[in-house]
């Protein structure tokens, strides 16, 4: 991310995976930037070395500073809260509220099962074909980001119009 001046923006905990990230992101010098419900921040787990750290009311309000701070969205393995934010972003894609890319970092073969599941969804028309391009995936870092920074989102909305946005 850094040698591609990609800066960060996640939760904002000091805290698990995206600790972690934050931390590589800073020591290799760049920025990061979290987004904390008050209610985690008084519980000590939010990063106290970020570029920028907003301490906000809710979850809701969380998700929807993270989606209007962030470029795009890239889920690495995590457990409910990593599904929920990324098929949050992918509803919204869909929906037209943004046109930004959307990616699993499937390292190690972590979403195998998840893309499985999805390919599933396809197929019984509980998904669009359409909507296959929002959602990007690749094993490796690099790729992703080679994905990303050439995504072109699709012209396609679920049930509303340009002038409806």
């Amino acid at each position: 991310m850094c040698s591609r001046d990609i800066g960060l923006v996640y939760g904002g905990a000091a805290v698990g995976v995206m600790g972690a990230v934050a931390d590589a992101v800073l020591e290799a010098g760049g920025e990061a930037i979290g987004v904390i419900p008050k209610s985690l921040a008084v519980k000590e787990v939010a990063h106290d070395n970020l570029a920028e750290l907003h301490v906000v009311a809710s979850m809701h309000e969380r998700k929807a500073m993270m989606a209007e701070l962030a470029d795009g969205f890239i889920a690495l393995p995590g457990g409910w809260g990593t599904l929920e934010e990324i098929f949050e972003m992918l509803t919204w894609a869909q929906l037209g509220f943004h046109d930004k890319p959307c990616g699993l970092f499937n390292a190690e073969g972590y979403f195998d099962h998840l893309l499985e599941f999805l390919e599933n969804a396809f197929a019984q028309q509980f998904v669009n074909e359409l909507y296959r391009p929002l959602l990007i995936t690749a094993a490796e870092s690099t790729s992703l980001l080679d994905r990303f920074a050439v995504y072109q989102a699709p012209n396609v909305r679920k049930w509303m119009g340009e002038d409806e946005l």
